[in-house]
């Protein structure tokens, strides 16, 4: 191994080391993800970079994902607006009461499901169906660690396929592609996946539980907000047109705007807390109700912010200084013997157990396979199918512990997560026995 591999190694090394002690320690990943740039910064310098070409690697990587930033941000306000006017809880009180102890767990899938759809947040979906799924399956004693795992299947089923998710619209830029035509392949590729999750949902929840259920969390939303038809209109603003692919942006704008009188109107929320809202998100004096709805506004994104404009300037410097050029080699032999996917579903577990967290596996794994698929939609297709839904796979990333623990859900839970074990491995049958999907 010569002194460039080494020192390569040995920066990676370091990296992960400080990843996972922050992920350990329960601490934010944003300071490991600095020390990160700090390491591979001194590496470039060690390669002959100057100062100005850093800043361009930098700059060349933030540039692929400006447009994103916008859509957070109008995300952070909506994610707010949907908790204060009563849209959730709305959805929230309307669908708890069709849950039955012999169909528990395919329901909490398929309402966690929903909910992410809707918003477009795996983390947000665990903090208000989750927390309410949760709280049912234990006064129907059915297990934590089943249902950990149908909760976070379900708050990824959107996560992957909303045209509101943070994941999907960063997929769509990396790749080129358009958000709502990578939405129809994701559905088509979750058929099957999606079919035999219910079953064996539905295999584990017969004669488990008790038809004794008591959801003061239920009652909690409905003693809390006026609940009627005008609170649901700001999610049909988002899912109606979207049928008709209108542009995100659009979508959230025309969201917002609803959602704002239905929020002072509905719910006489104060007019002059308003800009706070927006600001720093839902936060209501009741500290049960508090810590099942409280959140969202521009704050509760910038934590996402940080780590998509660190992420993508690790992008532009890896592209330009070769530190990963070492694995490309080796995933490029396995994509000759299994396919592009079975290559990118490798790299995805590597970006996804080194990174810690969603976003940077998203793009490290891009970055590392892009040149074995040419077709952009077919990328985007097999980023989907690997690098969004293995990360919530790994319990010490970020997408995998922080809704397990909203919820309160063992970190086994990932064996129960059967949608997301069972999406990859389908991909991976089809296109090695050469199925078009």
């Amino acid at each position: 191994m010569n002194n460039t591999a080494a020192r390569n190694g040995l920066i990676l090394f370091l990296f992960c080391a400080a990843l996972i002690g922050c992920v350990l320690g329960g601490l934010s990943v944003v300071p490991a993800l600095l020390f990160g740039l700090a390491l591979f910064l001194f590496d470039a310098a060690l390669k002959g970079f100057k100062p100005r070409q850093m800043l361009e690697m930098g700059l060349s990587g933030i540039k692929t994902v400006k447009n994103i930033l916008i859509t957070l941000l109008l995300i952070g306000v909506l994610t707010a607006l949907w908790r204060a006017s009563g849209c959730i809880p709305a959805i929230v009180s309307a669908v708890s009461g069709l849950i039955r102890p012999a169909l528990f767990l395919p329901l909490t899938f398929m309402l966690c499901g929903l909910i992410s759809v809707l918003t477009g947040t795996a983390f947000g979906t665990a903090a208000t169906m989750g927390v309410i799924c949760m709280s049912i399956a234990r006064s129907m004693d059915f297990s934590p660690l089943w249902t950990g795992g149908a909760i976070l299947a379900g708050c990824f089923f959107g996560d992957r396929c909303s045209p509101v998710s943070t994941s999907a619209l960063l997929v769509a830029t990396l790749t080129k592609t358009d958000i709502y035509q990578n939405i129809g392949r994701m559905i088509r590729t979750c058929i099957v996946p999606f079919c035999v999750s219910l079953v064996l949902y539905l295999l584990l929840s017969l004669g488990a539980g008790s038809a004794s259920v008591t959801n003061t969390t239920t009652e909690l939303l409905r003693n809390s907000f006026t609940l009627n038809l005008w609170c649901f209109l700001p999610a049909l603003a988002i899912l109606i047109p979207a049928f008709f692919r209108v542009p995100v942006r659009p979508l959230l704008l025309l969201s917002i705007a609803i959602s704002v009188p239905v929020t002072l109107f509905v719910q006489r929320f104060p007019l002059v807390q308003l800009p706070s809202l927006l600001l720093n998100g839902f936060v209501p004096e009741d500290p049960q109700l508090l810590a099942v709805l409280g959140g969202g506004g521009l704050t509760s994104m910038v934590r996402t912010t940080c780590i998509i404009l660190i992420a993508a300037c690790y992008s532009g410097i890896f592209k330009a200084t070769g530190l990963l050029d070492f694995l490309i080699v080796p995933l490029r032999r396995l994509a000759r013997k299994g396919g592009s996917f079975a290559s990118m579903l490798a790299a995805s577990v590597f970006s996804a157990m080194v990174s810690c967290n969603q976003t940077l596996a998203i793009m490290l794994t891009d970055q590392m396979t892009a040149e074995l698929t040419e077709d952009p939609l077919l990328r985007a297709q097999y980023l989907e199918n690997s690098a969004v839904v293995i990360s919530p796979l790994i319990p010490w990333c970020i997408a995998c512990s922080v809704p397990l623990s909203s919820v309160e859900a063992p970190s086994a839970s990932v064996l129960f997560a059967f949608y997301l074990i069972l999406l990859p491995i389908w991909q991976l049958l089809c296109t090695r026995f050469k199925k078009t999907l």
